[in-house]
């Protein structure tokens, strides 16, 4: 298929939703972009790889991120930090489901990953990230607050999955005083956690957040 020239900008936090009229992604950018090799997607201009997705509406991170093939860690990161180097919109938009990225990161328990999407959203290095500033926080905790279709922070998705480094890590910039509240399900992510009987994520959440909401859908 011929790749589209559609230009998507993101100006917000917000996520971006697809396009009505996307341009699906070829096979061979989608195999690519599975196993985490950079040099197909840099045949593609920027304009190019924010119209691209599958019929699911995921781009090259949710492909990258949600598959099933075994490629290493620094492989995986890599081919992240260089797409979102050319391509930085592509962290906030959001494929069928209302999932960004981050979603798909939590979801399979891709702690580092998380940590490298939460470094590019606040455009820092490793060492900036102990001392972000006020509007880098904001852009950070924006990120994490997106919720997808069913009302799931990524938070929400990393204590269904019982991804307990990936709760960490989604915590480490959130304000104390935040209140995640319940999903579609009447879920927060203290009941989720409660629900697994998901003892690490339970004291994770309870000291880092003092005004977590604690109800569920049976009260």
């Amino acid at each position: 298929m011929e790749p589209s020239f559609n230009h998507i900008i993101i100006s917000s936090g917000e996520p971006k939703k697809p396009a009505n009229n996307i341009t699906y992604m070829d096979v061979s950018l989608y195999k690519a972009a599975a196993v985490g090799k950079i040099e197909e997607c840099n045949n593609y201009r920027r304009p190019e790889l924010e119209s691209l997705k599958t019929r699911n509406h995921d781009n090259v991170l949710h492909v990258n991120l949600s598959t099933s093939e075994c490629i290493g860690q620094r492989t995986r990161s890599d081919f992240i930090e260089q797409i979102l180097f050319k391509c930085p919109s592509l962290l906030l938009q959001t494929n069928a489901k209302g999932q960004t990225p981050l979603h798909v990161a939590a979801r399979n328990g891709h702690s580092a990953i998380v940590k490298l999407l939460i470094k590019s959203r606040a455009k820092a290095t490793d060492e900036d990230l102990k001392k972000l500033g006020m509007d880098q926080l904001n852009a950070v905790r924006e990120m994490l607050r997106n919720t997808d279709q069913e009302s799931n922070t990524a938070l929400h998705v990393a204590g269904r999955y019982g991804h307990v480094e990936v709760v960490q890590e989604l915590l480490e910039f959130e304000n104390p005083d935040f209140p995640y509240f319940v999903n579609r399900n009447q879920e927060t992510p203290l009941y989720i956690a409660a629900r697994r009987v998901d003892k690490l994520s339970l004291i994770i959440l309870l000291d880092k957040l003092e005004s977590i909401a604690h109800g569920g859908p049976y009260g």
